[in-house]
């Protein structure tokens, strides 16, 4: 008789099993969709945050068509906001395998002005928001990834080179980096693994908000090896990629999934 052939390993890929909390879905359009859909695709039940009542039905459109099982109010700028969210995140599941922070922001004015102009004010805010909102949910997830975990955010290449039109936010996501850095090496011992990922220009509402990005879309599709620009599925499995037993290795690092452009000088 033929012997049997012997098991296949688990598929490493797979995130069957596994449970991850999205922050910053805006509507269909926006990155963080598309990581939602790939963690989804991939077999990981969800939780998503929303930003207030007026964001809700977008977001609730997204998610509805997801294995969500909770939509939960989140502006990190409210006193214990984030705080309720992981609360509920203990109480429904008691631990977390993967969270993704998907949210930046700028005051109008400090955004389209001059770095050297923005104020004490914008830049704070900036910061509070894009940057330090990620170490509050390290923070917050820590204690959930009780067999491990990843932490997943998004930045842009115009943290390390001037970006025309990209202004403050370029400071904010270089420091965001810095954080990745920081808290991939404190994070580490307990198997909590902390990486960014750094599309390039993607037609987004956020995008959106920047002065001239229509210009700044055409340039780096122009300027791309492959010539055309990364979708929010490209980053979406770029992401479920992360979040799986496949990258256990992987941490620290900024990974760009742009087409080539960040080759590009």
């Amino acid at each position: 008789m033929t012997p049997p052939a012997p098991a296949l390993p688990p598929n490493p890929f797979s995130l069957a099993g596994k449970r991850g909390l999205v922050l910053g879905i805006a509507n269909e359009h926006s990155i963080a969709t598309g990581c939602a859909r790939a963690f989804a695709a991939s077999g990981a039940t969800l939780g998503a945050t929303y930003l207030n009542d007026k964001a809700k039905p977008y977001v609730a459109a997204v998610t509805d068509t997801l294995p969500c099982e909770f939509l939960l109010p989140c502006d990190v700028q409210k006193p214990g906001a984030l705080e309720a969210v992981f609360a509920e995140v203990e109480k429904k599941w008691g631990q977390l395998d993967f969270v993704l922070h998907a949210m930046a922001f700028a005051p109008h004015d400090d955004l389209f002005g001059r770095v050297v102009d923005c104020s004490a004010a914008g830049f704070a805010l900036a910061m509070d928001v894009s940057c330090h909102s990620f170490l509050r949910i390290a923070k917050l997830a820590e204690p959930l990834m009780k067999q491990g975990g990843t932490m997943l955010t998004l930045t842009f290449y115009g943290s390390e080179r001037v970006v025309d039109h990209y202004n403050i936010m370029g400071p904010v996501k270089a420091a965001l980096e810095s954080v990745v850095r920081y808290a991939a090496a404190e994070l580490g011992p307990e198997g909590i693994r902390v990486n960014a990922i750094s599309p390039g220009p993607i037609a987004t509402r956020a995008g959106g908000g920047i002065d001239h990005f229509s210009d700044m879309l055409a340039e780096a599709a122009a300027k791309a090896p492959e010539h055309h620009l990364a979708t929010t599925d490209d980053v979406g499995g770029l992401a479920a990629f992360l979040v799986s037993d496949a990258a256990k290795k992987i941490t620290g690092t900024i990974i760009p999934v742009d087409g080539g452009q960040h080759l590009i000088a």
